[in-house]
């Protein structure tokens, strides 16, 4: 069956942007690997208008959606045992093991909010999981939930051509992926490096490895801190 895909949001036209082309975009609307539902959360409003938002208890500035809107549009489609997220800058982050987790089930249903946010009742008694894409504040939840789910949905078995590439990218061993280089071999005085041209594959993976203990070690100091390769034998 298929990785299925669903997202509640008050914006379905925003879907699928970047997920619909190159070759995900293929694996959804050609190869039938992945699937894209939208649900208009609107749709599910008692407000004749159309509002699914009312001010937050207590006071405060802007909206809140509302719990039993957000609780009918989800009861509206079939679960599957998919879990729940929902996006939101106070959630736990995105991490490739996360995404590889969930791209091994049977989808995902996503919770894109706006305003000021949710009504917690709706996701402590739906057991929705926050989820955040990054230290950053969105205007909403589309976007987030755009990667949320081409993260997962590139790691589906047969959506991206070569399964090898994806052993040696960024996170999968708690390292950065090293540097790429291609053609032209000089460019603005800059050359590739010689080992990569030297044809020595040894050598090659011997410099990628390096490159990514450098790379993660200059960038993220958070994850080399982290890694058994920082880690200094304890004395006697």
């Amino acid at each position: 069956m298929a990785f299925a895909c669903t997202v509640l949001t008050m914006f379905p036209e925003a879907f699928p942007g970047p997920l619909g082309v190159s070759l995900i975009g293929t694996a959804w609307r050609e190869q039938g690997l992945w699937s894209l539902e939208t649900v208009d959360i609107r749709a599910f409003s008692k407000d004749k208008r159309g509002f699914l938002d009312d001010t937050p208890a207590g006071g405060g500035p802007g909206q809140v959606m509302r719990a039993d809107v957000i609780a009918s549009a989800l009861d509206s489609i079939e679960r599957r045992d998919r879990p729940l997220l929902y996006m939101s800058a106070r959630g736990r982050p995105l991490t490739q093991a996360l995404a590889s987790k969930w791209a091994s089930g049977p989808g995902l249903i996503v919770l894109a909010g706006r305003f000021e946010g949710v009504d917690q009742r709706v996701l402590d008694a739906r057991g929705f999981e926050e989820v955040a894409v990054g230290d950053a504040v969105l205007a909403g939840g589309e976007a987030a939930a755009m990667v949320a789910i081409e993260a997962c949905v590139r790691l589906v078995p047969g959506v991206l051509g070569q399964a090898e590439s994806l052993s040696e990218e960024s996170f999968e061993d708690g390292l950065l992926e090293h540097p790429q280089y291609t053609r032209p071999r000089t460019f603005e005085g800059l050359d590739i490096p010689e080992v990569l041209l030297s044809g020595h594959h040894a050598d090659i993976r011997k410099w990628r490895a390096a490159e990514r203990l450098r790379t993660t070690r200059e960038q993220r100091p958070d994850l080399w801190s982290k890694h058994p390769a920082n880690q200094q034998p304890k004395g006697d």
